[in-house]
């Protein structure tokens, strides 16, 4: 049995693998036995599901400190809402990691931590940018549809204010175009907490 897939809802093995040394399945089982979680790539229904049955499962052995590394370009709004607001829910307190980029949803998660938990390595970009939406089908519907992205906008802005300490109507304008930030950018802004070389630096 592992942590990783064979025993968590949801979470299945491919059937060419196996536990040798090295294998997917049993590196992401040393990861979660270290109580670390990784969002690495698009963030769909797929990866929330993963990772929301890691940090419940975590959350049920014990209430020690869980350590989520993102490394994302974003993906699926709603996908994301479930892991961020997970991150507050769970009894265990979490620390959350940027590296690489940290993206739109990737963000959106992010900010799920408090400001003091969250952490990022040095080369690490932040993007923050209003949703967009591919809308189809008839009049009626695309009118409906355009409606929900607006209320999903400013619904994204009034968090990005809340857990940065920037002003509504700052954020309103930021994210009408990519905004794009570097670290120190980042923690400016209230995105950021700390930049870290080491994972002593990381604080609970």
């Amino acid at each position: 049995m592992t942590l990783w897939d064979t025993s968590l809802p949801g979470m299945t093995r491919d059937e060419d693998e196996d536990d040798r040394p090295g294998s997917s399945g049993l590196l992401m089982s040393k990861f979660l036995e270290a109580r670390t979680v990784l969002i690495f790539g698009g963030i769909d229904q797929k990866l929330a599901q993963i990772v929301s049955a890691q940090l419940l499962y975590l959350d049920h052995v014990n209430h020690d400190p869980i350590k989520i590394f993102i490394n994302s370009p974003g993906g699926h709004v709603e996908s994301g809402d479930t892991i961020h607001d997970l991150i507050s829910f769970i009894d265990s307190p979490v620390a959350v990691i940027g590296t690489g980029w940290v993206a739109s949803a990737g963000t959106h998660i992010f900010l799920g931590a408090p400001k003091e938990r969250r952490y990022c390595l040095p080369n690490t970009r932040f993007l923050i940018h209003q949703p967009s939406g591919g809308a189809q089908g008839r009049a009626g519907d695309i009118a409906i549809q355009a409606q929900e992205i607006v209320k999903m906008r400013e619904r994204l802005a009034q968090v990005i204010a809340e857990k940065t300490g920037q002003k509504i109507e700052r954020v309103r304008e930021d994210i009408e175009r990519d905004y794009w930030m570097s670290t120190e950018e980042a923690k400016d802004y209230g995105i950021l907490g700390t930049v870290i070389n080491k994972g002593d630096q990381i604080k609970f």
